[in-house]
């Protein structure tokens, strides 16, 4: 019979996953992109992406806060972009927006392994993490909307996919 950690093992396939606030703060920088200066509703990037308005209201605030994401408040309300794609760098937002990028429990607990002093594993996972971080340092979020035309169609498709499945119900 496998041991309690054995089963947690088996469990976790990925060894580095990014949150799901994080997956939405890319996804919301990458709708409020492609309408260049306009504002963008919640209720506009929770039909695209068929994701819950709670969760973007906490991920829009969190950006607000960062300052990513120009807020306007009220009937006519939205967000927009604070800085020009440009200037957001998705390494950055992904340091920003994820609590815990240490893949291992090693890499910030100390005493968390009794060959942690003497572990290779922890450096080669340590740069396989700044690896990955590095590799997303090279794109901007204007490289992330360059297909803009293409992504608009798609977000659009979907809001009125949605549309007509509720429609149909």
């Amino acid at each position: 019979m496998p041991s309690a950690a054995e089963s947690s093992c088996r469990r976790r396939r990925s060894p580095l996953r990014l949150t799901l606030h994080t997956d939405f703060a890319l996804r919301v920088l990458i709708q409020v992109g492609i309408n260049a200066g306009e504002l963008t509703t919640i209720e506009d990037i929770s039909k695209s992406f068929g994701i819950s308005k709670n969760h973007l209201m906490k991920v829009v605030r969190d950006l607000g806060r960062k300052g990513y994401l120009d807020t306007v408040r009220g009937r006519n309300g939205g967000v927009r972009l604070m800085r020009e794609p440009n200037d957001i760098n998705i390494g950055q937002v992904v340091r920003d927006t994820e609590d815990q990028l240490n893949v291992l429990g090693c890499l910030h607990d100390k005493g968390y392994c009794r060959i942690q002093r003497a572990c290779v594993l922890r450096e080669a996972v340590r740069d396989a993490t700044d690896a990955f971080l590095a590799a997303l340092d090279r794109y901007t979020l204007a490289d992330l909307i360059r297909p803009r035309r293409t992504l608009s169609s798609l977000l659009l498709a979907e809001r009125r996919s949605i549309g007509t499945n509720a429609a149909l119900r």
